[in-house]
């Protein structure tokens, strides 16, 4: 192999945007392969086992996938210019601004992506039809794009995205769009002129699916050009980890608060009651040899609407990440800079009393750990 890493993505992928960025922003040297049906049969199943993109495979052919665990072995690699903060306060926010990036700004990416039909249909037919097969005439492109892009959409409703609290869920990201133009206009990245893991997080939603896609992007556009303007500055070729600089003092900004009390309103809930319900589905599946994906269902409320949506025990692995750190700080930490801050945007005790469940990933797939 060269010395160059592999990443096997594609441009309209969420997760594949994350990876991307933190290559280019690191300044990792690499080259993207487009996962084409015949890359994911000869390639990316094979040696990951799972079929999602996307996946590094390095100079030395190891094959990662999951952008966490991407991200996390390359700053091994690469220690220098970490994407981890070191302080007390603006990691944990960087660490927390991920999981909701991750986890809860899909609910949005979603329901833009497939349920502006009329603007997006053509725009990301086409685009899952041109990967798959991009040798192939139009027609048949157009065909496969159909078919693959509906078993995403077939997503939708497990997400908790219904005609009932739509207009809940398009309010709430209208107002998270507002804060964040408010925070953009001031600070280049989340915590100062060098993006953080948190920064990483958002990218994954707020790039392909919520810029790039024709009904999300005109409303980017419209409600939040320093937002845009921060995509621009998270998708180029600049490697801005190794230039800029976080906020002096462990300061986390002000216009980032209103964007953790979402977080602590909107998702939190749900990551509790995932954690509740996980010790039940334990309890009933003891000699289960890894977590499923879905464990059933719960109900969740957004600007006072409630729905029901799939329970998606993965988004604890990735709350174990933040919960760890803040358990890991020694007490004055704790008292004099992050409990104060976690006060403020409502996550008291919530990170104090951590998780009933641990979860690690072990060949791509989740198990339950007995630590």
């Amino acid at each position: 192999m060269s010395d160059l890493y592999r990443l096997y993505g594609a441009e309209f992928s969420l997760y594949s945007g994350k990876a991307r960025s933190y290559l280019r922003k690191k300044g990792v040297p690499y080259e993207e392969i487009t996962s084409t049906v015949s890359v994911y049969k000869k390639f990316i199943i094979p040696r990951t086992g799972v079929r999602y993109i996307p996946v590094v495979q390095t100079p030395d052919d190891e094959v990662i996938q999951d952008t966490t665990a991407i991200i996390d072995e390359l700053e091994k690699r690469f220690p220098e210019h970490s994407v981890y903060p070191t302080t007390p306060k603006q990691k944990l926010v960087s660490l927390l601004l991920e999981v909701y990036g991750d986890e809860w700004l899909v609910i949005p990416a979603m329901h833009y992506r497939w349920n502006y039909p009329a603007m997006n249909a053509d725009f990301i037919y086409r685009e899952f039809g041109s990967m798959a097969a991009p040798n192939m005439p139009g027609f048949i492109q157009k065909f496969l794009g159909r078919k693959i892009g509906g078993k995403f959409k077939g997503f939708v409703p497990r997400l908790g995205i219904t005609e009932k609290n739509i207009p809940a869920l398009e309010s709430s990201y209208v107002s998270l769009l507002g804060d964040l133009q408010t925070h953009f206009e001031q600070h280049e990245f989340l915590l100062g002129s060098k993006p953080s893991i948190g920064d990483f997080g958002l990218i994954a939603p707020l790039y392909a699916h919520l810029f790039r896609d024709p009904a999300p992007g005109k409303l980017m556009r419209k409600k939040a050009p320093a937002v845009c303007q921060w995509v621009g500055r998270m998708t180029n070729d600049t490697a801005s980890l190794l230039s800029g600089q976080w906020l002096d003092d462990d300061e986390v900004p002000e216009t980032l608060l209103p964007i953790l009390s979402r977080m602590a309103s909107e998702h939190l809930p749900v990551l509790q009651d995932t954690d509740r319900l996980l010790s039940a589905w334990r309890e009933n599946n003891p000699d289960a040899p890894e977590v499923q994906r879905i464990i059933g269902s719960h109900e969740f409320t957004v600007e006072g609407v409630t729905a029901e949506r799939a329970v998606l025990p993965y988004c604890l692995w990735m709350f174990q990440r933040p919960v760890d750190f803040y358990q890991g700080l020694d007490e004055h930490s704790r008292t004099a800079a992050v409990d104060p801050l976690l006060e403020q945007v409502g996550f008291s005790n919530a990170l104090q009393r951590g998780l009933q469940n641990r979860l690690v990933r072990t060949k791509n797939v989740l198990q339950l750990s007995d630590q």
